[in-house]
């Protein structure tokens, strides 16, 4: 393991958003005037996000629907879960690849969106075109949008790193999630809504086609803003190995690393959350017969749960470590799932997904904030290749098995030796075999995970105190309210 970090000077105050800090020397005017193109640089980011959210509230969250509406079985949706992802991410070893050859973080960045807005229109056109075809087509047509998506998330991640100071990570990116989440929550209830009225019109694939329209120009929208941040000059020490080389020699770089054993943890929650998580929108839409609108209640109630937490566990991973919160939303994940076995009641799912996004904004953030922690340094692209494909390959290998026991396991249960086991949907067994992966996985796992900085010490008690201790309006009045003070 790499040594460990000097403690900042500047010590974040938990309980306000102030930072107490001796009095800075006097920058110099070159630094002030980078200082200033890096802050313009975090707000054009802010703006990108907004309208990057757009685009995946109005037309990612829609994916798994828009294939119901294409008649995709629970096994072609498994595949449309993992298979993009998987030959995607391959993209991330081609886009290290060409940064270390001297390739601009930006020019990747902002080639790959432009991809990624443009696909959309093939996306929703060509399984009308060729509608005997149509999941296949739709299948290939994600694939392409993922692995734009993939070149583009080592560079950003990069760009990031280096735009966004250690002491301020957990409150910049915080406070750019929740917007991101208000955003989102916004886009996929207006989308929602849009798919009701034509869905009540019979013209249901009308909505989607506007959908989907939405959402490419918002990805263009982004573009714009991607266009005009800063790309502060890095170390990328130019190599000339092949592609599958790089990684290999990445690999042989990370092992016996902190890095490679969290890479390792993350993957195999990817793996085991991605056994049941394809399965939800079918469970609602088909299993339950939700329409559109409790579709979208069901889905947009995660997101304002992640807005209204994200600020408090930003400020606890800034304060007390990243790795304190995995500790414990590792733990709450595989509850949520379990949750789902209980009752199939409307508002009692309701309250699920909003226990759902408190666990994920918590983990997702302190997940993304512990590997800047952890791999520091001028190989940071190549290394997040190297991580995310790991991560793809368990997404890949948990929907394949989802897949396989949704499409296999009987309707009504299974009885072994003396134990019966009883369910009304095939969907429920997938979820509770999920469940137990997940618990496994953190019991492997957490145990294990050391913080890297130096941090103050908070009992798991307190940590929860914390976290649900505020009033749901309150904390939104003080996000809408506060928003522009907290990340500066």
């Amino acid at each position: 393991m790499t040594g460990m970090p000097a403690l900042s000077t500047a010590t974040r105050n938990i309980h306000d958003d102030a930072v107490i800090a001796p009095s800075p020397t006097p920058a110099a005017p070159d630094d002030e005037v980078a200082l200033a193109r890096n802050q313009r640089s975090l707000e054009h980011s802010m703006r990108d996000g907004m309208w990057f959210s757009v685009m995946a509230g109005a037309g990612e969250t829609y994916l798994s629907a828009y294939a119901l509406h294409l008649k995709a079985t629970a096994e072609q949706i498994a595949w449309l879960a993992s298979i993009p992802p998987l030959i995607g991410s391959g993209m991330q070893l081609v886009s290290a690849w060409l940064s270390d050859r001297g390739t601009s973080r930006k020019k990747l960045i902002i080639a790959g969106a432009c991809a990624q807005g443009a696909i959309w229109f093939p996306l929703v056109l060509l399984p009308l075109l060729w509608s005997g075809y149509a999941v296949p087509i739709l299948i290939a047509c994600v694939v392409l949008y993922h692995a734009c998506s993939n070149l583009i998330q080592p560079q950003w991640s990069s760009l990031m790193r280096d735009l966004v100071p250690e002491q301020r990570r957990g409150r910049y990116f915080g406070h750019r999630t929740r917007v991101v989440s208000l955003v989102t929550f916004i886009a996929l209830v207006c989308a929602g809504g849009l798919l009701a009225i034509f869905n009540r019109r019979g013209e249901v694939l009308v909505g989607f086609v506007v959908v989907f329209a939405i959402s490419a120009l918002a990805r263009f929208v982004s573009v714009y803003y991607l266009g005009r941040m800063h790309d502060p000059v890095h170390d990328s020490r130019p190599g000339q190995a092949p592609i599958v080389v790089g990684m290999w020699r990445s690999l042989k770089a990370l092992r016996g690393t902190q890095f490679l054993r969290f890479s390792a943890f993350f993957a195999s929650m990817q793996c085991a959350v991605a056994i049941a998580s394809p399965f939800f929108t079918v469970y609602m839409l088909r299993d339950l017969q939700y329409n559109y609108l409790q579709f979208m209640a069901a889905t947009a109630i995660t997101v304002v749960t992640q807005f209204l937490t994200l600020n408090t566990w930003g400020r606890i991973s800034d304060a007390f470590g990243n790795r304190l919160v995995l500790a414990v939303t590792g733990w709450m994940i595989p509850i949520v799932t379990a949750l789902w076995l209980l009752s199939d009641n409307f508002w009692y799912l309701m309250a699920v997904q909003g226990f759902g996004g408190l666990a994920w904004a918590g983990f997702s953030l302190s997940a993304g904030n512990f590997l800047y922690d952890l791999r520091p340094g001028p190989r940071f692209a190549r290394d997040m290749a190297v991580h995310n494909v790991l991560a793809s390959i368990g997404v890949f290998a948990g929907a394949m098995l989802g897949g396989y026991l949704a499409t296999h396991l009987p309707a009504g249960g299974v009885t072994m030796a003396s134990l019966s086991l009883h369910w009304e949907f095939a969907l429920l067994a997938v979820f509770g075999i999920s469940a137990m992966a997940r618990l496994l996985v953190a019991c492997i796992f957490l145990p294990r995970l050391r913080e890297v900085r130096q941090v103050r010490s908070l009992s798991i008690s307190a940590l929860v105190f914390r976290v649900t201790r505020f009033h749901a309006l309150s904390g939104l009045m003080f996000e809408i309210v506060g928003a522009r003070d907290k990340v500066r």
